[in-house]
């Protein structure tokens, strides 16, 4: 994975056909999507339960972009490499899941992948000084955790672009998760992210048997974060 600040666009499969996951991620990469985001939630740290390190090994031999795997779970470590063993490109804990999140972000780059860390509409950055040269990616959640479709919450703009500024010229991504329209990835692009994570954005209105849709979905959103 090389690094760029170019807008990607990762389809969240939250969103996609579950009884169809291999072909929904070769429609949608088709399509044009950059990366493939897998939101996994425990039912503990978050309040939904979707999917393990098995599901991440049964899709990944159909991702041919960036396997973007968002651990919504607490505790994060015992899980790390199994993960890594699915396939995962990135692995993203969240600051709030746990006492030690630097030694997690040690722990995930140990086992071969890139690290993310996500931080949650409450949480602030006064703990990234000490995290940024530990970190690949930092993810902003632009919804409380747990559910696809919810409502954009807008003081997350003004984070971001704090955010950008402790950034610098670090190789860091920072990936913007919840409720990205067209509306919205246009405030994103514009405070300094650069990967926008899409669920029901995307996949709405296509299938695995209609799939244009989704290109004319992901374009919309390209387009509008210029």
């Amino acid at each position: 994975m090389s690094f760029d600040r170019s807008i990607k666009i990762a389809p969240s499969i939250l969103s996609a056909d579950f009884a169809n996951f291999g072909q929904e991620i070769q429609a949608v990469e088709a399509q044009g999507a950059d990366w493939i985001h897998v939101d996994v939630m425990d039912g503990h740290f978050v309040p939904n339960l979707t999917f393990g390190p098995a599901t991440c090994a049964a899709i990944r031999p159909h991702i041919k972009t960036v396997m973007d795997v968002h651990l919504m779970i607490a505790p994060v470590d015992p899980y790390i490499q199994a993960f890594a063993d699915a396939g995962a490109d990135i692995l993203t804990a969240h600051l709030e899941a746990g006492p030690h999140i630097h030694r997690t972000l040690q722990a995930i780059r140990a086992a071969g992948c890139k690290a993310g860390l996500a931080l949650n509409p409450g949480t602030g950055l006064d703990d990234l000084p000490y995290l940024l040269d530990m970190v690949d990616l930092i993810c902003v959640m632009t919804v409380n955790p747990g559910f696809g479709g919810q409502k954009f919450i807008h003081s997350q703009v003004d984070k971001v672009k704090r955010l950008r500024e402790m950034i610098g010229d670090r190789p860091i991504h920072i990936e913007i998760d919840g409720g990205i329209t067209p509306d919205t990835a246009p405030l994103m692009a514009q405070a300094g992210a650069d990967v926008l994570v899409a669920g029901s954005a995307v996949f709405k209105g296509g299938s695995v048997t209609n799939p244009t849709p989704y290109g004319e979905n992901i374009r919309a959103i390209r387009i509008a974060a210029g």
